[in-house]
């Protein structure tokens, strides 16, 4: 891999992981939105704004994230399976376990202040949907969203992709031999939002995209002759303000609302990683010289992982204190992500600095 490939990478690495701020820091009265989800409040430029922020133009970031770990993978196949196994369990399943316990720890503490503590349970951010405080329950309580349904939720991307890993060879057998039948498959499947346990068909989709990359020699420079920038910026930003219009508009989940929704925003990610990635190289390639930019990328993973369950506390203390003014929801949503990232930033920094053991196994020996 050159120097430009790997300076992307890094790049586009950190950056998507930067925008999840964004992506989560959204304050909608639908909490959880999904690519066809729909918003039962009036349309207005706050609303307007963070739905298609959120829910449509930054949506490429994780398909594009899965996209570089396969490609990444794949690219280390001179390596032992077993070896590189072991390692990911280290640099991913690790810091998995580390920042779980973190995002508990995070929510323990908030919880023993009155004022935190409502901030807490107006977040509503636990995934089994029991928001008590962690004194009233059972350890085996504590145990289960430790391991399996962490209050830091973004978690579910690191554990996903080590399964992925796990899986490598049975994916690089179906791109190699059969990618027609195998891509037309998952493409499916995405659409139909399918998922089984912790494997599901997007991230798998866009992973094997990566592995078919690099297994065919895909040149990830030059812009093929066929591709078409325009369209791509077309598509990706058209779809989707049609698919914001269209959430706002729509009353019902029917199939005739849903479907429409998951193909627009699926089109919209695809155009969307095309055209960024072969659109920007000059915005890169500027952005890779500036010595405090590339300071700043070595905390992606710390950004990662510390700024769920911060981010959604935050941003509820944020609306106790500031809902008499004007635009306190677009205000929310614009600073609060900020500081809660440079927040990140300048605990990575620290934590390089004064206790380097830590960063490196919560890194997973990222950004030393």
């Amino acid at each position: 891999m050159n120097r430009t490939i790997s300076q992307k990478f890094r790049f586009y690495s950190f950056v998507c992981i930067a925008l999840l701020l964004f992506v989560h820091g959204y304050n909608l009265n639908e909490t959880y939105l999904q690519p066809f989800s729909q918003v039962k409040e009036s349309l207005t430029f706050t609303t307007f704004l963070e739905y298609i922020v959120s829910n449509a133009l930054l949506r490429f970031r994780i398909p594009m994230l899965f996209i570089i770990s396969g490609y990444i993978f794949a690219l280390q196949d001179y390596q032992p399976y077993k070896q590189r196994i072991k390692k990911r369990f280290i640099t991913l399943m690790l810091p998995y376990f580390i920042w779980s316990a973190i995002g508990l720890a995070i929510t323990f503490l908030w919880q023993r202040h009155p004022i935190t503590a409502k901030a807490v349970l107006n977040a509503q951010l636990d995934q089994l949907g029991d928001n008590r405080p962690y004194l009233e329950m059972g350890w085996k309580d504590i145990v289960k969203r430790w391991l399996f349904v962490p209050i830091a939720f973004q978690l579910w991307f690191i554990r996903s992709l080590f399964i992925y890993n796990v899986l490598y060879p049975v994916f690089k057998w179906l791109v190699v031999r059969h990618p027609s039948i195998w891509f037309s498959i998952m493409f499916i499947l995405m659409l139909m939002m399918t998922q089984f346990y912790f494997i599901e068909a997007q991230g798998v989709f866009f992973f094997t995209v990566g592995i078919w990359l690099r297994k065919n020699n895909i040149s990830l420079e030059k812009k093929p002759a066929w591709l078409s920038l325009y369209l791509c910026w077309l598509f990706f930003l058209g779809f989707s303000v049609i698919k914001t219009f269209m959430a706002f508009e729509f009353e019902e989940y029917q199939p005739i609302t849903v479907i429409p929704m998951l193909i627009l925003h699926y089109v919209s990610v695809i155009a969307g990683i095309l055209a960024i990635w072969f659109s920007l190289d000059k915005v890169v390639k500027w952005f890779m010289t500036r010595r405090w930019f590339v300071w700043a990328t070595a905390f992606a993973f710390i950004i990662y992982g510390l700024h769920i369950p911060l981010l959604a506390y935050a941003t509820r203390l944020s609306y106790m204190y500031s809902s008499q003014f004007a635009y306190y929801r677009l205000l929310t949503f614009i600073f609060v992500p900020l500081i809660i990232l440079l927040f990140c930033i300048v605990t990575g920094a620290a934590l390089r600095r004064f206790v380097p053991s830590f960063y490196r196994l919560a890194t997973g020996g990222r950004g030393i």
